[in-house]
């Protein structure tokens, strides 16, 4: 699994740019509702219920329509791939070194719901629920001191792996 981080993040590095400038471009200029409701995976009533929760109790729209058992997270995590082009990676049977585990502290994957995967050159490979969080980008930056590519996981493949690696320390 490594081996096919690394020729993906080699392939990304040839067609892509570091995150910086942190204005992130849709690939599919449609919002995450709408891609939910043209890939069949939920409905034009479950979206505007999604969009009243919403609205009454705050949220990432992704999050609520989870909440609201109307799509599971990895539906999600796709859609949001789709709509931002940043690659959905499941974290299931992913393994982390300890070594790229040390450079981010367990309270800063907590906090952003984001682990380190692997670190290539100068650049640091993440798993994140939410890839628009600029401000855990800029925090990631700072504390490694590397550029960050992204890649999409859900929130609870991210526990896990959390749960799995970080008790190792």
């Amino acid at each position: 699994m490594a081996q096919m981080l690394k020729s993906l993040y080699y392939s990304l590095k040839a067609t892509s740019t570091p995150c910086k400038p942190m204005k992130f471009h849709k690939s599919l200029d449609k919002p995450i509702g709408q891609i939910l409701i043209e890939g069949g995976i939920i409905t034009q009533e479950q979206l505007q219920k999604a969009l009243d929760a919403q609205k009454k109790d705050g949220g990432l729209l992704g999050e609520v329509i989870v909440k609201l058992g109307f799509a599971r997270e990895e539906e999600i995590a796709h859609c949001l791939s789709l709509q931002y082009s940043f690659p959905y990676l499941p974290l299931e049977n992913y393994e982390i070194s300890q070594e790229v585990i040390k450079l981010i502290p367990k309270n800063v994957c907590t906090h952003y719901c984001l682990i380190p995967l692997d670190r290539i050159e100068n650049t640091l490979t993440v798993a994140m629920a939410n890839p628009l969080n600029e401000q855990a980008i800029e925090d990631l930056e700072d504390i490694s001191a590397l550029e960050i590519q992204i890649f999409i996981s859900t929130p609870t493949d991210i526990r896990q792996a959390l749960e799995r690696h970080y008790e190792k320390q």
